[in-house]
């Protein structure tokens, strides 16, 4: 992957369409009911303020792609900002949150085909994620602009239900006035009690943008592109998020949406109720859009997620067959191969609810990182292509925001993020030393050795957390020298 020549790279749509692929999964098609469940029809200013909170994040992740436009998204912002140490912690937690997501979407895709056929056992059910999570595998491992190819038709496929939904509940509400404004009251039934928890749920809806940076190498004219694609894109999701929502509240009253599992198909059928055959029709479309919109979004995360691994593994904090290189795809599919297997297992035994609840903690630790991680990199005078106004006021405001959603999370769900980013210690501490003391060991006993790189291993050594294996080294180099 280190060598781009000759490769076809992302375009500035294609990065686009990531953004919005990444954002746009199932999401949508359920959050709306977590939000009527905590607040009422209230909830849309939750999803007003979630979609701020994400800009402001995703201005954030321009910034630092600008800065840093290396592969690797968060962890090379952090690791460019801080250090290794630094970079491999933010790096793992964004890591693991993207692979849990990839755990997610197998068990939500068969939820959503079961509308269609239901009474799947435990078998069926499986055989359909086995192939679910197969055949976005090899889109992935075929190559990064054929994924894009993939993820492109996705993510326009996708947006055609909400259009759908829109178009109908609009006729709806300019057809019904009076009941339109009757579901929005009471505006806030339930107070304002429930507004963290809420928004560590809607919050989800958003996430995703973050992915667009990780493959910076494999995007064209990566410190401009990335900075617009994940503008451009936050933006268009923000904006089908509110109108969905508005409309969604302003067709059905918010005590049914707050039980029911699929509230745009259900309302669609509403609408359409009084043509039966239009009913069937319009609902089947917006099923359908929603096991579109999840494999699009899983299209989207395996992308960035591989990426993520591959610059880990290059920098010797993840095990080297992460880095293996397909020899005419180009594409890291041993990493691919190992993600998917492992999500592909997880989505078997794992909790739909829980996954989702911890991928939030560990997102925001890697947004908060992101937001910090910009003022080092302005002190390194690295020439951005790409300068924000406000710059340090959106900085902090992210950080803000991003430490906010991490209070608003559960006890259970904030142990089990710091249990998970624990176990990421012994793996930096097993793969980072003997990497670093192999490339020692060849620089010292090499007499063709620049003396520049050995000042460069030396000086990663003395970043590094694990004091005995700097002292060996000095007491190595000491007794070469009396020698």
């Amino acid at each position: 992957m280190a060598d781009t020549e000759g490769r076809s790279k992302l375009s500035l749509f294609d990065v686009v369409n990531l953004v919005v692929g990444a954002i746009i999964g199932a999401d949508i098609y359920v959050a709306s009911s977590f939000g009527a469940g905590y607040l009422g029809p209230g909830s849309i200013l939750v999803w007003i303020i979630a979609g701020v909170i994400a800009i402001i994040l995703a201005l954030c992740f321009a910034q630092c792609a600008s800065y840093v436009t290396r592969v690797g998204g968060t962890y090379a912002y952090a690791k460019e900002a801080w250090g290794t140490f630094a970079g491999f912690i933010v790096g793992w937690s964004i890591w693991l949150a993207e692979w849990m997501s990839l755990a997610v979407f197998p068990v939500a895709f068969v939820e959503y085909l079961m509308f269609f056929v239901p009474n799947l056992g435990w078998y069926e059910q499986s055989a359909v994620k086995l192939v679910f999570v197969i055949f976005l595998a090899l889109s992935n491992i075929v190559g990064v602009k054929a994924a894009g190819r993939t993820n492109d038709v996705l993510t326009i496929i996708k947006l055609v239900p909400l259009l759908l939904f829109s178009a109908v509940a609009a006729i709806f509400v300019f057809q019904n006035p009076s009941i339109a404004a009757g579901n929005y009251m009471p505006f806030l039934p339930l107070g304002f009690s429930g507004f963290g928890s809420a928004l560590v749920l809607i919050f989800w809806a958003y996430a995703g943008f973050e992915i667009a940076a990780i493959p910076a190498d494999e995007i064209k004219d990566a410190g401009k592109n990335i900075s617009r694609a994940i503008t451009i894109g936050i933006v268009i999701v923000t904006v089908f998020y509110l109108t969905t929502n508005a409309l969604l509240f302003a067709v059905r009253p918010w005590t049914q949406l707050a039980t029911d599992t699929t509230p745009l198909t259900s309302a669609t059928q509403y609408i359409l109720t009084s043509v039966p055959l239009l009913a069937i029709i319009g609902a089947t479309v917006v099923g359908i859009g929603a096991l579109v919109s999840i494999a699009g979004s899983d299209e989207s995360g395996m992308i960035g997620t591989s990426r993520l691994g591959y610059a880990m593994a290059v920098d010797g904090l993840f095990p080297k067959s992460f880095a293996k290189v397909h020899p005419r795809f180009k594409t890291p599919y041993i990493g691919i191969i190992i993600q998917s297997a492992t999500a592909f297992v997880a989505s078997l035994f794992g909790g739909l609810g829980m996954l989702v609840a911890t991928a939030v903690f560990l997102l925001a630790v890697g947004y908060a990182a992101t937001c910090a991680s910009i003022f080092p990199l302005r002190k390194k005078n690295l020439n951005p292509q790409f300068k924000l106004k406000g710059e340090s006021v959106i900085a902090v405001a992210g950080l803000i925001f991003s430490i906010y959603l991490i209070t608003q999370c559960s006890f259970t769900q904030i142990g089990l993020g710091m249990v998970m980013l624990l176990v990421g210690v012994p793996i930096y501490i097993k793969f980072t030393p003997k990497k670093e003391l192999t490339e020692l060991k060849k620089n010292l006993i090499s007499n063709e050795a620049r003396f520049d790189e050995v000042i460069e291993i030396e000086h990663r050594f003395l970043a590094h957390p694990l004091y005995h294996i700097k002292m060996a080294y000095r007491r190595r180099k000491k007794g070469g020298q009396q020698q």
